[in-house]
């Protein structure tokens, strides 16, 4: 009974966490809900009065983004703004040909009279956080904006964000994530899913309580002295926007979350790049947590809710790990409870599983109402995308579990750019670029015998016990069949 009593051990744990996570949600929900009148209060510029204009720098951070550097270029340099009171930095750490033709770019755009600078580095010290620091030593602006290279922020954006600011109290102003390429696979359309949640449930069911929120990293805006005061960008996580906001608002500044401001960027289209994706933002956001924890639990200006929603959010990527855990454990649970009857009542515990899956459903369906409408048609619509979602979500734990307990354990890597393809239909062809890593991840083998083992788990639902079976836990593993199938059969045709 060591065994089992381990297992049930495990299982426990990994339920409780989701769960709890779950009812954060729910509330997350309730405040989304109960928000009708964002931003409606307190100060903004009128930039009718040119006095009140202040001084922008924005700084495009880049790396070797042959595909879409073209494009962003045309793009910002289009943005509405007093040209005495704007400034452009291209903050190009590239290695390859691209470097060239972004020169080239940019000095045809000064000729033009744009006000934009090239900037590069001789390494790569702090990756992107390193670019930042660096292009902030020079920033003319007070207020510095920053833009992905797969961002396309419209051109009165900056009309619609800086007005925030008058308030000094104000650090940081977000926007909302927009796709570009949303309906182009099954792939984009699982991320699109899974961003809308968070850049509508969860950014404005955060802010609209006063708890953290977090700069996405792009398309958001900065005070300058904010950043300064809160100790500046640091490079020794994956996710320096999580960081740098987590010690901004430890420090008493206020956020921003404008929900009905987007800024379109590109998803990634081959799952190659959304595993490096995933794995950056997920062991980042565990690397955050070891940082972070002590100083949230400590700070005595802030509120106990607060703190637990502030916890469990720089524990979301630790999520992915639960899962896993309950996904595994749950075939040998399968056997315990057909084993032991005596413990039958202990399986109840596994409603919580059921309870927050149903949480995650109904908070979901408001952020994907939002997006794409209501009505029964589009209910239904919802239902199939939901667990098309999360049976995906879990065909990616193992690749974003491994991520999670590299961040708890310190393992120090690389900062891994996301590749873009500024590919928007099925007919373009992405096999052709250069910075798609080649060869297959271990993890994907991985993947692969996860993929049969809940083919097992299928069958031992026939088998178990001597009552004709036990489906409990059948649509459970159907899910994670369907899940862990996709991610591997992606992962080895996906390959150029």
């Amino acid at each position: 009974m060591i065994w089992e009593t381990i297992v049930i051990l495990f299982y426990s744990a990994a339920l409780l966490l989701i769960f709890m996570y779950a009812l954060a949600q729910l509330n997350l929900l309730f405040n989304y809900l109960g928000n009708k009148k964002q931003h409606t209060i307190g100060p903004k510029w009128d930039f009718i009065n040119p006095d009140e204009i202040p001084f922008v720098t924005i700084q495009l951070p880049v790396y070797n983004e042959l595909y879409v550097m073209e494009r962003l270029l045309d793009n910002i340099s289009k943005i509405q703004y007093p040209k005495g009171k704007l400034e452009i930095q291209v903050l190009d750490d590239s290695t390859d040909e691209s470097l060239v033709s972004t020169a080239a770019q940019i000095k045809e755009l000064q000729s033009a009279g744009t006000n934009i600078l090239h900037i590069t580095r001789s390494n790569r010290k702090g990756f992107k956080a390193g670019a930042l620091k660096e292009g902030l030593v020079t920033a003319k602006g007070e207020f510095i904006a920053i833009f992905d290279a797969d961002f396309l922020p419209k051109e009165d954006w900056l009309y619609k964000t800086i007005p925030y600011f008058k308030d000094p109290r104000v650090g940081v102003v977000q926007t909302r994530w927009g796709h570009l390429n949303r309906n182009y696979s099954i792939l984009t359309r699982v991320q699109a899913f899974a961003l809308d949640a968070h850049f509508t449930l969860e950014q404005v069911g955060r802010n609209s309580k006063g708890h953290f929120i977090n700069f996405n990293g792009t398309a958001g805006i900065w005070r300058k002295s904010c950043i300064l005061d809160a100790g500046n960008w640091e490079g020794d996580t994956l996710t320096e926007d999580l960081d740098l906001s987590y010690r901004a608002q430890l420090k008493n500044w206020k956020f921003i979350y404008l929900e009905e401001v987007e800024t379109p960027a590109e998803l990634p289209i081959v799952i190659s790049a959304a595993r490096s994706q995933q794995f950056r933002w997920n062991k980042g956001g565990a690397e955050n947590f070891q940082k972070m924890f002590g100083k949230v639990l400590k700070n005595t200006h802030i509120s106990f809710k607060t703190k637990i929603h502030g916890i469990l959010h720089l524990l979301n990527s630790t999520m992915f790990l639960s899962v896993l855990v309950v996904a595994i454990l749950s075939i040998p649970m399968l056997y315990i409870k057909n084993e032991y009857a005596h413990l039958e009542t202990y399986f109840f515990m596994m409603s919580f599983f059921v309870i927050s899956t149903f949480i995650f459903f109904i908070s979901f369906w408001f952020p994907y109402k939002r997006i794409y409408g209501g009505g029964f048609i589009k209910f239904l619509q919802y239902i199939g995308m939901f667990f098309v979602f999360f049976s995906i979500a879990m065909g990616f734990s193992v690749h974003n579990s491994i991520a999670v307990l590299e961040g708890h354990f310190g393992k120090k890597s690389e900062f891994i750019r996301t590749p873009k393809f500024n590919v928007s239909s099925l007919k373009e062809s992405w096999r052709s670029n250069k910075y798609l890593r080649k060869g297959i991840s271990p993890n994907v083998i991985i993947e692969g015998l996860l993929m049969l083992y809940f083919a097992f788990g299928m069958y031992s639902a026939f088998i178990v016990g001597n009552k004709g079976g036990d489906f409990g836990l059948f649509p459970f593993h159907l899910m994670l069949f369907f899940g862990f199938g996709f991610v591997f059969f992606k992962s080895i045709t996906s390959k150029v």
